[in-house]
């Protein structure tokens, strides 16, 4: 098997991250970033893991593009920092009509694109059309990886016949009206993500198979360039429509993002003075930095959640008995206790932990070595077997240190008999092949663009989701009543019955242990103090009140 070890790195003491403190700006050299943008004056640089892939926001599905596309465009929705809908291009968060199968939406009058044109009726109509009609002239784009449209194909059932909207029409130069083919439970949660930002028709008919790369927006940053691989730079869209909170500090105008793989180099060259703020980073270096002067830790809500995903089409985990046995194997509260850090909690539900609809009453499977073996014997597997355990070589909100935790796995498997190989692969390709199937175990997860349930639940556990090639269901798992509850949860909109069919598939599946849960995390993200006004949002970081 082809496959590419890689090393984290060392872990930065409290004592290094003094000792790196008057090391100045040397450190930016050892980070390997590329960026030429020091953290000074007007500018606020953040260093991230990796650099984004798409900036169109139906063909993106990274949280690193997420985090761009969240600050350059508005959806017509949005999430206050608890999880509340707010309006945004709307006026107002509208109310159901016709049983549910229809919306109207008075839209804000006087906002512009970056590029000039103004938002109204029209461009909200066009880009529903876009992402909706399979025939559509500008159904395409989103660059080399596109996703190929793939959040509104999951999100309302496929395109053309098969979306849950019928139809998107203009009533008034500043409203529109949604048809629905039948009531849709999540259908305003679902507009609220940055995937539905409203993109300038005027950019998309100029020039479609850049617009991923030249993205233009109503958001409260625009574009200014992006040396991909190295920089990205956004600039304040002083015409923003929003409100920015008051501060007596000087503003930042300019936001550069730059990807810096490695944790510790991160948090070196924010030490060192070359960054404003840094995500990504692990437990240690989090704590070493709360305990150093001159730097702030903050974080996000419980948004993320991360799980290993059990191939179900290969043996020997098509027995669910070989699942559990696994699930009983692994020492998780020690592993999110050591590798998740703070705000971090072992996961039993098999969704986030911010959900509106988690299932908190369902507890994580116990560590018990000896069950593990009694379940492998059961399974006639008394031997134990040998295995492939891949792990994500870079770090992600979910999953801050991939290789430390696949090789604590690695342990607690060998210890009932199983023998793990650890495989890895850079981000895009490890995607693209466990999208295809061709893992035993591998490690994943996902940053909510929400509270809604049924999205993730039918992302990762619906039938239709277990695709030859881009399976956004790891497991593979396929589970008749799975699907016949999800289906009966999308047009319902009763939040009680939402709430009991939600906590049913949530059982079945933890029963089943298609995945393993492994935490609800909330991930960190460390600022110079001087730094104020910096948003952690359910949907992603808000950088628009940022002051110095």
């Amino acid at each position: 098997m082809t496959h590419q070890r890689t090393s984290t790195g060392p872990r930065l003491t409290r004592r290094g991250v003094l000792q790196l403190a008057g090391a100045g700006a040397v450190l930016l050299g050892t980070a390997g970033c590329g960026a030429s943008a020091r953290a000074a004056g007007d500018v606020f640089v953040y260093g991230r893991s990796s650099d984004a892939v798409s900036l169109d926001p139906m063909n993106q599905t990274d949280s690193e593009s997420y985090a761009v596309v969240h600050q350059i465009f508005d959806s017509l929705l949005r999430y206050a920092p608890d999880g509340k809908l707010l309006p945004a291009l709307a006026n107002a968060v509208p109310e159901p009509e016709n049983g549910g199968r229809q919306y109207t939406f008075e839209l804000r009058e006087d906002v512009r694109f970056h590029d000039g044109t103004p938002f109204d009726a029209n461009a909200v109509v066009f880009n529903f059309r876009r992402w909706r009609e399979a025939g559509h002239p500008y159904h395409r784009g989103g660059g080399p990886q596109s996703s190929k449209f793939a959040y509104y194909k999951n999100l309302f059932g496929g395109f053309d016949e098969k979306s849950v909207i019928a139809g998107v029409e203009k009533i008034g130069p500043h409203a529109v009206r949604f048809d629905l083919r039948e009531p849709y439970g999540p259908f305003l949660p679902t507009l609220a993500g940055a995937q539905f930002g409203i993109a300038s028709p005027t950019a998309i008919q100029r020039d479609v198979e850049n617009f991923w790369q030249r993205p233009v927006g109503t958001g409260p940053f625009a574009l200014e360039s992006w040396q991909r691989g190295s920089k990205l730079t956004l600039r304040r869209n002083e015409s923003w429509w929003g409100t920015r909170p008051g501060d007596a500090g000087r503003r930042l105008n300019t936001v550069v993002l730059t990807p810096i793989p490695d944790s510790t180099a991160r948090v070196a060259a924010l030490v060192g003075g070359d960054l404003s703020a840094v995500n990504g980073i692990v437990p240690q270096d989090a704590d070493a930095l709360r305990d150093t002067p001159g730097f702030a830790v903050t974080q996000h809500p419980q948004e993320c959640f991360s799980y290993f995903a059990m191939n179900t089409r290969r043996e020997p985990f098509r027995n669910p008995l070989v699942r559990k046995a696994i699930a009983h194997a692994i020492d998780l509260p020690r592993i999110v206790r050591y590798f998740f850090g703070e705000g971090a909690e072992v996961a039993g539900a098999p969704l986030y932990g911010i959900s509106a609809f988690v299932d908190r009453s369902i507890r994580p499977h116990p560590y018990d070595p000896e069950l593990a073996r009694r379940l492998l014997a059961e399974a006639g597997l008394p031997n134990g077997f040998r295995t492939t355990l891949w792990y994500m070589s870079t770090a992600r909100p979910y999953m801050p240190d991939g290789k430390g935790v696949a090789q604590a796995v690695q342990a607690n498997l060998a210890a009932v008999g199983i023998t793990a190989e650890l495989v890895t692969y850079e981000l895009a390709t490890y995607v693209e092949r466990t999208g295809k199937g061709l893992h035993d175990i591998a490690m994943f997860g996902g940053t909510t663009i929400g509270v809604d349930s049924y999205f993730p639940l039918s992302y990762w556990y619906a039938g239709a989701s277990a695709t030859e090639t881009n399976s956004s269901n790891l497991s593979f798992y396929q589970n008749s009543q799975v699907d016949a509850l999800l289906a009966e949860a999308r047009v319902t909109a009763e939040v009680e019955k939402q709430r009991a069919l939600y906590a049913e598939i949530q059982h079945i599946v933890h029963d089943e242990v298609p995945v393993l849960p492994i935490a609800y995390v909330s991930p960190p993200v460390a600022l110079r103090a001087s730094i104020r006004g910096f948003g952690t949002n359910i949907a992603m970081d808000d950088l628009d009140a940022l002051t110095v």
